[in-house]
Order: C-alpha cells, then structure tokens, then sequence
C-alpha cells in the first residue's frame, strides 16, 4: 500500500490552515511544522541561557521553547506582549517561563549581560516598522554564534505583506544592509528545500566574534 503519491499536491493555503490550529498541550501555538522542527535543533545545538520572545499570543509556543529547555537542563524564557494578551494561565505556572506584559519597547535589558547565550525570536506585529524596531533593540543582546529569528516573513508569499507595510522580509533586508555581523543561515531556512519555512529569510545568525 503506497502511502504517499507523487502526483499528491500540498498547497501554501492548506498549510497556512493547518498552522492556524496547532496547539502544544491544548494551548494555541501557532507555528508551522517545519519551524517546530528547525527551533528544537538550535536550541539542543546552542543551548541558550536566555529565550526572548517577543510576542506571546496564547503561549503554545512559549510552553513549548520552555519544555525544550527543560531537557537541555538549563535556561529561562522571557515572552513578551501587550496589557491586553490574554495568554493561557499554565504559563505563569512554569518555572521556567516570564512574562512580560508591557511591550518590547519597554522591556527593560540592564540585566542581560548576565546570560552567556541569549536567543531572540521577533514574533509581534509583523509591521515592517516594528518589526525593524525590534530587530534593531534586541539585535546587540543576541551572543555570537547564537540567532535571532524572524517569524512569518511567509506574509510575502501570501501576497498579504501590503498589509503590513512590506511585513517581516522588509525589515530583515533593511537590517542587515546595516547590520554585517548577522547573516542569513541557509542551512536552516533551506532545510525542507529553498526557504521551505514561515521564517523565510528569518533564521539570522551572529557572527563568532562580532
């Protein structure tokens, strides 16, 4: 019995459904399979001390990092929203896991040099302009050879990113016209075949030494 046909055709629509419905321990995750996939490699790979997460929607994505940190036996996560995010409540209830309920603007960062390996992951608005502000704070507080990662940048192959002014692949083009010590990690987002991810173009690494 052949499982699988080669005449089979998977569609972006379908897939872009699918992702709209993905929960981790029923709570809303909203993350495609190949990026579950791809973020649990880096995390075994580099072993961040420090995951932050700009924002946190319901949190199946944050409860999820978390629970990946917990097998690596080290690190904490700060997710990070708006006042009127309704997040689930089993986050407050991981030890591992902060939230942070002001905004990324207002995120306070004297505390950050601490943290030997600090990933961060821009998954807010996806509007070029906050997404570049993001980018642009948090850019100086990722540590060499970690990453940080650009979500839905997938907006422009929907051929939605009018609404967010350009979206996500604007903002990571503008960033690293000016930002040489990052750069695109082919080996990630070219993993399941050429930028086969809703981070298209969105898997930046830094630079050991920079």
């Amino acid at each position: 019995m052949r499982i699988f046909n080669k005449e089979k055709k998977f569609g972006l629509k379908g897939i872009v459904k699918g992702h709209h419905q993905v929960t981790y321990k029923t709570v809303p995750a909203v993350k495609s399979p190949f990026d579950y996939v791809l973020y649990q490699m880096l995390i075994f790979r580099i072993r961040p001390d420090l995951i932050i997460e700009i924002g946190t929607h319901k949190g199946g994505s944050a409860l999820y990092l978390a629970d990946l940190l917990n097998e690596t036996g080290k690190g904490l996560l700060h997710t990070i929203d708006l006042p009127e995010n309704q997040e689930d409540p089993s986050l407050h209830q991981h030890p591992r896991i902060s939230v942070f309920k002001n905004g990324f603007r207002d995120y306070p960062t004297d505390s950050l040099s601490q943290y030997p390996c600090i990933l961060v992951i821009e998954d807010g608005s996806h509007q070029f302009a906050d997404t570049l502000e993001a980018m642009e704070k948090f850019a100086p507080y990722v540590t060499p050879g970690s990453y940080l990662l650009v979500e839905d940048g997938i907006v422009t192959e929907m051929g939605i990113d009018k609404d967010f002014d350009g979206g996500p692949q604007k903002a990571i083009h503008r960033f690293l016209a000016t930002h040489t010590e990052f750069s695109i990690d082919r080996a990630c987002c070219d993993f399941f075949g050429p930028n086969v991810t809703f981070n298209v173009d969105g898997y930046l690494k830094k630079q050991s030494g920079s």
